[in-house]
Formats: C-alpha cells, sequence, structure tokens
C-alpha cells in the first residue's frame, strides 16, 4: 500500500511505485472521478511498458466538501476502485471548524461516504484517531464507526491496531445472536414454514441478511468456525 501526492502531481509518483510491485494505491484529495481515470491511465501505461499483469487497487480519499459531494462518482468511477477513505483533519479545515472528538462536525460527510460506499457495494474506511495516547477515545470512537456502517478505520502508530481489530470485529454476544437468528432461518427455511420467528420477535429479510455478514465476518476472522451450525447441534 503507497499514497501518492495528490492529483496532478501524484501522477509522477506512479512511475516510482508501480514498477515495484504495488498492491493498492491511496489517491488522497481526490474530488472527482477524472481523478481516478488520469491515475487509471498513467497506470495501465506504466503496466504495459513494465510488462505487469497483477491488479492493482485504488483507495480514494475524501477530504474535502466537494469531495464528500462526490464521493458516490469516485466510488463508481472505476472497477479497480476498492474503498473509499475519508480524512477528517482536511475536511474540518476545509470546512473552517475544529475536529472534535464528539463528531457532530463530521456527521454528515461520514454518513454520506457511508451510504455512497453501500451503494457502490465497496468498503469504507474512517478517519485516523491522531492522540495515539487516549486508547479509550480510540475505542470509542471505533465503536461510533462501527456504528455508522464504517468497515475500517487507518491508523497513525502500530499501538492502534490492536484496538481497532478488537472494536471492529462482533463480539460474543453480537455473534451468538446472529448465529441464533441464521440457525432459525436456515431451519424455517428448510420446513418450508413461511413466517419465522426466535422467540416471541419475528425475523425478517433484513435482519437475516444483517445477521448473515456478522456470521461472515466472524468467519474471516476466525472467531468461530465455517461449520458453526453442526457445533451448536452437539
Amino acid at each position: 500500500m503507497v499514497r501518492i501526492n495528490q492529483v496532478p502531481d501524484g501522477l509522477v509518483d506512479l512511475d516510482y511505485i508501480v514498477p515495484h510491485g504495488v498492491n493498492l494505491i491511496l489517491v488522497p484529495k481526490c474530488e472527482s472521478a477524472g481523478q481516478i481515470d488520469e491515475v487509471n491511465k498513467r497506470i495501465d501505461e506504466l503496466k504495459a511498458l513494465n510488462n505487469i499483469q497483477a491488479n492493482i487497487w485504488l483507495m480514494p480519499i475524501i477530504e474535502s466538501a466537494l469531495g464528500v459531494i462526490k464521493s458516490y462518482e469516485i466510488a463508481v468511477a472505476a472497477d479497480n476502485v476498492v474503498a473509499l477513505a475519508i480524512g477528517l483533519e482536511d475536511y474540518t479545515a476545509d470546512l473552517g471548524v475544529r475536529r472534535t472528538l464528539e463528531g457532530s462536525e463530521s456527521f454528515f460527510a461520514r454518513t454520506q461516504l457511508v451510504n455512497s460506499c453501500k451503494a457502490a457495494q465497496i468498503q469504507t474506511i474512517d478517519s485516523v484517531f491522531s492522540d495515539v495516547a487516549d486508547m479509550e477515545g480510540l475505542k470509542q470512537n471505533v465503536l461510533k464507526s462501527k456504528s455508522l456502517g464504517f468497515d475500517g478505520m487507518g491508523c497513525i502508530h502500530p499501538r492502534q491496531i490492536e484496538v481497532i481489530h478488537e472494536n471492529f470485529a462482533p463480539g460474543t454476544a453480537e455473534i451468538d445472536k446472529a448465529k441464533k437468528i441464521v440457525d432459525a432461518f436456515i431451519t424455517a427455511t428448510e420446513q418450508g414454514l413461511g413466517v419465522v420467528s426466535l422467540g416471541t420477535k419475528m425475523i425478517d429479510a433484513p435482519v437475516v441478511k444483517r445477521a448473515q455478514k456478522v456470521i461472515d465476518l466472524a468467519v474471516s476472522l476466525e472467531l468461530i468456525n465455517a461449520n458453526w451450525r453442526e457445533e451448536m447441534g452437539e
């Protein structure tokens, strides 16, 4: 993963990183699909020159009011755009406001980014938490990010990684609830039942979909086994 400078100056950076097997390129201060087109045009030229066949993915960083408004356009600009990140220090500077722990000044931007990414079916990455000594503040920020729909968060120090991983990952109670929901749905489907319930609560498709995402994430993080339903029956 390599972060280039802002386009157009960053196009020159590509000459030095594309030939060396970079997998993901961060495109900062992105404000239009046209900037993604410029980056990809130069990447394609360099891949041809260096006989590179591997995919090179892009993660634009949204750091301005215009970038937030254009976030969906950027998200669908090319097939190799796999995530959008937001940079709140530059974004709040663009608004002329101070970034706060509460984050009310960036609530619109963060939810807009999440909606754009979900609509485009790509990942959404929240801004870094700049106080590397405040682990509790980082934890609360991660939990808020997760509640808004972010898939991950940037970090500026290795000591932040564990807190981010632990709190973005589903907890035991969340996993257990998801297991019960998905298991009840599968059982009802196998029995040909048109109505699915868990205890006194009805379960509809969106609830099942959300629970399945929790299960999939837990499996990918090796928190549970892929054959978890078999284990429930033991």
